[in-house]
C-alpha cells in the first residue's frame, strides 16, 4: 500500500486523524542498527507538541531566537523568614527557666506582703488572733499603716511632747531645767532631709500614743500594758535629755516629767469656724530615772 492510500489502516501524516502524539525523549534502541525506528519520522517532520508560532520548531538552528525563562517576581519571597524572638523568648531555655523562677518568687513575695498588710488593717479575726505576732513583725516598722488621714474625723490638732528634768549638780545642788520640746527637735531634723529616719518620724509619736491608749484621763494605767508604756516613754525622754546634755557637766538627771501640748489647727481662710488657739497641756507625774534608762538596758 502506498503512502497516499485512503484505507483506514494507512498511516496518516502529522495533521491527519487518528494521529497519537508521541512522547518526547530519546528513541528506544533497536536490535538492528541499520533499520530506522518506527517512531522516527525524520528530521524534516514538524511536531506540534510544545510548538509556538513565534519560535522555530528547531531551536538548534536559531539559538538567538530562544525565549529566556521569565525571572521570578521580586515581591514573592522564595522562603518564609523566621520570626524574630524578643524578650524572654529570645533567651536560652536555661535563662528562661531562671527568669520564670525569679518572676514566681517576686509574685509570691508581693502576695504575701499584700496579705500581711490586709490582715494588719483588717478588724480582729481568727487569723490575726492566731498569727498577730508574725503579722506585726512583718509590718513594723517599715510598713506601718496609719489610716487617720482617711478617717471620718481626721486629726485637727498638733500634739507636741515636751519634757523637763530635775538635775542633781556636782556640788550637790538640785535644779529643774526648762521644757525641752522633743517634737520640735524631730521636726527640725526632718525638715530639708530627703530621707528622714523612721525614728525621727514615729518613735516619739508612737510612744505617746501608746501611753495615752493604756492610761485613763488621770494618767492611771488601765491594764498590764500601762507599766510597759510608762517604761518605754521614760527611756525615750531620758535618752533625749542625755543627748541634749540637759544635766550639764558633772550633773545627773534624777527625775523627769513629761507633758503634751495640744494646739488646734487653724481653719482655712474661707471658713467661718472660730476655734481657740491656746495650747492645752496634759502633765504627767515625775518619774525617777535609773541607770538602765540612760544606758538603754532593761530593768
Amino acid at each position: 500500500m502506498d503512502a497516499y492510500g485512503t484505507d483506514s489502516d494507512a498511516r496518516h501524516g502529522p495533521d491527519g486523524p487518528g494521529t497519537t502524539p508521541q512522547p518526547e525523549g530519546p528513541p528506544e534502541p533497536s536490535d538492528r542498527p541499520d533499520q530506522p525506528s518506527d517512531q522516527d519520522d525524520g528530521p524534516d517532520q514538524p511536531s506540534d507538541q510544545g510548538h509556538r508560532p513565534d519560535q522555530p520548531s528547531d531551536p538548534d538552528r536559531h539559538p538567538e531566537l530562544i525565549v529566556p525563562p521569565r525571572p521570578p517576581r521580586p515581591d514573592v519571597p522564595d522562603a518564609p523568614h523566621a520570626e524574630t524572638r524578643t524578650g524572654v523568648a529570645a533567651l536560652s531555655p536555661r535563662y528562661q527557666i531562671g527568669a520564670a523562677l525569679a518572676l514566681a518568687v517576686v509574685a509570691v513575695a508581693v502576695c504575701v506582703h499584700l496579705g500581711m498588710v490586709f490582715l494588719h488593717v483588717a478588724p480582729s479575726n481568727t487569723l490575726t488572733k492566731a498569727h498577730g505576732k508574725a503579722i506585726d513583725e512583718w509590718v513594723y516598722p517599715e510598713f506601718e499603716q496609719n489610716w487617720k488621714l482617711f478617717a471620718p474625723n481626721p486629726l485637727q490638732q498638733n500634739i507636741a511632747v515636751q519634757v523637763r528634768a530635775e538635775v542633781q549638780a556636782k556640788d550637790g545642788g538640785v535644779r529643774t531645767t526648762g521644757w525641752y520640746d522633743l517634737s520640735a527637735e524631730d521636726g527640725r531634723a526632718i525638715d530639708g532631709n530627703l530621707v528622714p529616719s523612721h525614728t525621727q518620724q514615729n518613735e516619739l509619736r508612737r510612744a505617746w500614743d501608746f501611753f495615752v491608749a493604756t492610761h485613763d484621763s488621770d494618767n492611771r494605767p488601765s491594764g498590764v500594758r500601762g507599766a510597759l508604756s510608762e517604761n518605754y516613754l521614760r527611756r525615750i525622754v531620758a535618752l533625749r535629755l542625755d543627748r541634749d546634755d540637759a544635766a550639764g557637766k558633772g550633773g545627773v538627771v534624777d527625775r523627769v516629767q513629761v507633758r503634751s501640748s495640744t494646739t488646734n489647727v487653724d481653719p482655712p481662710r474661707w471658713s467661718a469656724e472660730r476655734i481657740s488657739d491656746k495650747p492645752m497641756y496634759r502633765v504627767l507625774p515625775w518619774w525617777p530615772v535609773t541607770t538602765a534608762d540612760t544606758d538603754g538596758g532593761a530593768e
